[in-house]
Formats: C-alpha cells, structure tokens, sequence
C-alpha cells in the first residue's frame, strides 16, 4: 500500500515553486510525506524510479464540456441541430448508454494527458454526473481490494477512438455510424478504467433562443421557473449550477454583437439565491461587458470567460469575492485561423476577435487588480480536444504576461482554491490526494514539457498508457497560433473588418 516515487524533481504547485529533489511517498491513495533524496525508505514500500523527472500536482481544467471531442465540423450547425441530436441520443437506453460511454472515455483523455480533476459546465442531462458516480465507485472498489491484498489492476479497452470520429459537440447524428462503431468496437474505456475527479453541474440553465438552450441547458422563462430547474438540477447531486446568461460567438445575429446579454436580470438572481440556499456555487457563461456586469450583480460566484472590463466590472467582482475563469483555447483559433479552415461565417471569426480581446484584456485587468483567476479549456468546442490543457497555460503565459511558474500554479492550486477543493488536492503535500504527473523536462523552462506525461497518479492509481491518440492536423495547426504574442494581436485584430476578416495564419 506504500510507494515511494524517488530520483525526482518536485514542483509544488505554490505560486513561487521551483524544482527541489525529494521522494513523494504515497500510502493508501494520498500523499504521506515528502522525504529528503537520501531518506530510507519504509522497508514495505514500492519503488518507482522517475530518473530525473519533474513531478507536479495534476492539472485542474476547470471548464469542460464532455459531450464532443473537439474535431472542427465540416460545415456550422445551427442551434437547432443540436437540439435535435440530443433528443435523439437521449431518446432510448440503447443510444443513451453510448452517449454515456463516450462521455466517460472524453473523461480518461483528459486524464491520461495529466489533467486529475475537471469541472464540467453544461452536458447532456445528468450523463456526466452519472459517470462521475461510476468513476468514484469504481476507485473505491479497486481500493478496497487493495486494502485487502487483491488485485485491482485498471485497464481500458483500447485507447479510445470517439475523439477521432469527428463528431462535433454532439456525438450524434450525421457522425452517428463511426461514433457508433468506435463505442462498439472497444473504443470507449472500461469500466475498471481510473478517470479523473468531476466536477460537475450537468445541465445548465438558459432561456428560450439562449445559448445551448434545450441542448446542455435548460431553457426557462421566470425567476420562478429559474428556481424549479435549480431545484431539478439539485436533485441530481451536481457540484455546482451553471447559468448561459449572455450569447456566444457562433450563436450571434450581428456583427460586432457577441455576448448579447440574454438571461433576464431576475431570473440570475433568483437561480444565485435558490442555487446558493442549496449549498451549491454558480458559474456562468458571458460574453459581454453588460453581461459580466449583471451576473456579478445578480450574484454568480465564477465568470466563465470573461469580457472587456470596466471599474464597475472589477469593483463588483471584489465586492462579491467572485473568480474568473480564463478561456482562451476556444476562440483563438476562431479569430486568428481562416475561415475556410475554421468553417464559420465571416462575422463569427469578427465576432471572435471582439471577444479574445475583451477574454485577454479582462484576465490581465483582475490578475493586476488581485482577483482570482482560473482557467479552462472549453473542451469540446472546435479545435479544443480534450487533451491539450497544457495549450491554455501556454496562451495564458503568452497573453497575459505571467511565468511558466504561475500559469503552473494556476492550473493546479489556483484552480482547486477555487473550486474548493484545495484541502483535498492542487498541491504536493502531506495529506493531500495522490494526484500528480511526472514528465522529462521542466515546465518551468518551458510548457511545452507538459504536452507528453511520462507518469499520471490519480488518487494514488498509477494510469496505464499515459497520452493520447491525437488529431495530427489540429495539433499542426494549433502550434502555429503557439508563435502568436500579445503584441501580434493588435496586428492581427486590429485594422480587421468584416470584408477582410476571411483572411488568417492558415490560409
């Protein structure tokens, strides 16, 4: 039940960390102390030798959707498609079981690449808390029979194949036959597989005509309504209420209009207050200045995204104590890449560029000003897979001007002190859950260490396979946007307008 991981270099997690030699011994799925280099070691112990390598805490994505692995589609959808697709995924138990298995197998790509906790924030019904339950009871299980001297060996299928299937969002519908083959040919993982800790708010809540509505969110026209689906997304034990409260980039009508506020006022108020009655915090999805201003009023805990700040904005966001999570993987390649690769209409990529300066400019004004920031990667948007977290901490580096060290620290205990979670995780500790990976360079050198994990831990488990299968075309493409600087944006933003807006990196 102990193991020793010795030879290493350990990154803490803290905001000033650097590399220190000690051995992590690990007993019964946490942390149970961290020795010199020449410490002897208990006599009953495992070793595991990581020959110089980096460990550091699991990364934290605190802003995933896991219903689609993030391949481009071929041509935009319209809100409606996507209604429909999930009517027909949930519509029997055949199709919903798939649904389910796919979601689990996005779960373990995220793992395998060295993410230990992800926060969902808007999926299909309650499929992602459901798999979260399977994942817990599966890790108790396997620790049990461990604590009693069985065998608990994990495994998986195959490396899962639903993340190159194409599907988009949705993993259903036109992709239906090859995301059906690959669940059917052992593509998602099984059930003994270790997955990553979830957080999770299935559902979230939108209006009629709002984003994601009927989808991965609720649509509800009153505060009083508002409570009801509050009350009925609590009765499926969700982490946290997530609110669509203003449009997005693909679902806007106008140019130069992202981020329409669409959420009435009251009905943020009364889901913050019947969410909060009930113990649980609020995210929110905004994309606008009006809309970050009326969620702060109406009483959400994070802003998820973010917009061009205001001192009303910023005042708001100290007098509330709320937190911002930073997502720029999504738009990114929506405001920079041509249109023909990105397969949006010209205003979508103007729209884009609108909502990456007011992401980028809203992240470095509360890091300036001491509020919390966090990020995420939108997971399952287009370009966005569901292994490349370690992109947003380099965009967050490249962006808004902090280290390697606090884009680091910012992924693992950052983000579990604002989760709530950093008592259990986020940092190498005693005490604290065993989740950690180990790669060969040094991130605080350079990011681009994190993209192949030598070693992933999770709650003590060791994850067979390390690394994903990934999509080599995105992963070209996306590199590119990697030698973008903060000071390329006003190059590459600035003088754009809705007749040349077709132009990009990857013409």
């Amino acid at each position: 039940m102990k193991t020793a991981y010795i030879n290493g270099f350990i990154l803490d997690g803290t905001a000033d960390m650097q590399p220190r030699r000690g051995t992590v011994l690990v007993e019964n799925g946490r942390i149970a102390e961290i020795l010199s280099p020449d410490a002897l070691l208990p006599a009953d112990c495992g070793i595991r030798d990581l020959q110089g390598g980096f460990l550091m805490p699991g990364l934290i994505n605190m802003h995933v959707h896991l219903n689609s692995g993030g391949k481009p589609s071929a041509k935009k959808k319209e809100p409606e498609d996507y209604v429909r697709l999930v009517k027909l995924a949930t519509s029997n138990p055949v199709t919903a079981h798939l649904v389910r298995t796919i979601i689990r197998g996005f779960a373990e790509s995220q793992l395998r690449s060295g993410v230990t906790t992800i926060r969902t924030v808007g999926g299909i019904l309650d499929y992602d808390g459901k798999v979260r339950d399977e994942m817990d009871a599966g890790y108790a299980k396997r620790a049990e029979q461990r604590k009693q001297g069985g065998s608990a060996r994990s495994g998986r299928v195959n490396p899962l194949r639903a993340v190159r299937t194409g599907m988009t969002r949705i993993p259903l519908g036109t992709m239906a036959p090859s995301g059906l083959g690959a669940a059917l040919s052992g593509g998602a993982a099984s059930a003994s597989a270790p997955g990553p800790r979830i957080l999770t708010s299935n559902a979230g809540i939108s209006v009629p005509g709002g984003h994601v509505a009927g989808s991965l969110a609720y649509p509800v026209t009153s505060p009083e309504e508002a409570v009801q689906y509050v009350q009925k997304i609590a009765d499926s034990h969700p982490n946290l209420i997530k609110l669509m409260i203003t449009g997005g980039i693909m679902d806007a009508e106008k140019e130069g209009e992202p981020g329409v506020l669409k959420m009435d006022p009251a009905i943020i108020r009364a889901a913050c207050e019947e969410a909060h009655r009930l113990g649980l915090p609020v995210a929110a999805h905004v994309e606008s200045t009006e809309g970050v201003v009326e969620a702060l009023r109406g009483g959400v805990d994070t802003i998820e995204h973010g917009a061009m700040p205001t001192d009303e904005m910023m005042d708001l966001f100290q007098e509330r104590k709320s937190c911002l999570i930073t997502t720029i993987s999504p738009v990114l390649p929506l405001a920079l890449l041509d249109i023909h690769k990105t397969h949006v209409r010209p205003m979508d990529r103007y729209n884009a560029g609108i909502v990456l300066r007011g992401i980028i400019a809203c992240a470095r004004r509360a890091l300036k000003e001491g509020v919390p920031v966090g990020l995420g990667t939108d997971a399952g948007c287009p370009f966005v897979t569901q292994y490349d977290m370690w992109r947003e901490l380099a965009y967050f580096h490249n962006f808004c001007g902090v280290s390697n060290a606090y884009a680091l620290h910012t992924a693992t205990l950052g983000n579990a002190k604002i989760a709530g979670i950093d008592q259990e995780t986020g940092s190498i500790e005693a005490g604290k859950s065993a989740d950690f990976l180990v790669t060969a360079g040094n991130p605080l050198d350079d990011l681009r260490a994190l993209r192949k994990p030598q070693m992933v831990v999770i709650r003590g488990e060791e994850v067979p396979e390390p690394g994903n299968r990934k999509d080599g075309e995105i992963e070209r493409t996306l590199d590119e946007l990697l030698k973008v600087s903060y000071e390329d944006l006003a190059r590459l933003l600035g003088k754009e307008s809705r007749e040349d807006s077709k132009g990009g990196l990857a013409e």
